[in-house]
């Protein structure tokens, strides 16, 4: 039986919920979707610029989830710009959100 998932801290939800390349419909393009734990993982790490260990620290999370989180998120919205998909945020319900 699979432990129960610990749940993830996050301080910021995202303002809007969607980002798609201009002048494409949406019914047309494919889209990636990435969870609001997914988002906070960049958040921290890329645009504000923090440590690893903080980063997990301030999700509640250990350094290998936090790792895996990143990468996942990284692939996702790379794959998306390399490939013009859309950028779905989606809320996951597996976070505490902390202001």
């Amino acid at each position: 039986m699979p432990r129960k998932r610990r749940m993830r801290n996050i301080s910021h939800k995202p303002s809007s919920n969607y980002f798609k390349p201009a002048g494409i419909p949406l019914r047309e393009i494919e889209e990636e979707v990435l969870s609001f734990v997914e988002i906070e993982a960049i958040r921290l790490k890329d645009f504000l610029g923090l440590e690893q260990k903080e980063c997990a620290e301030r999700m509640n999370i250990s350094q290998p989830t936090f790792h895996r989180l990143l990468i996942d998120a990284r692939k996702k919205i790379s794959s998306a710009l390399v490939n013009g998909k859309a950028i779905k945020l989606e809320d996951d319900n597996n976070y505490y959100f902390e202001e």
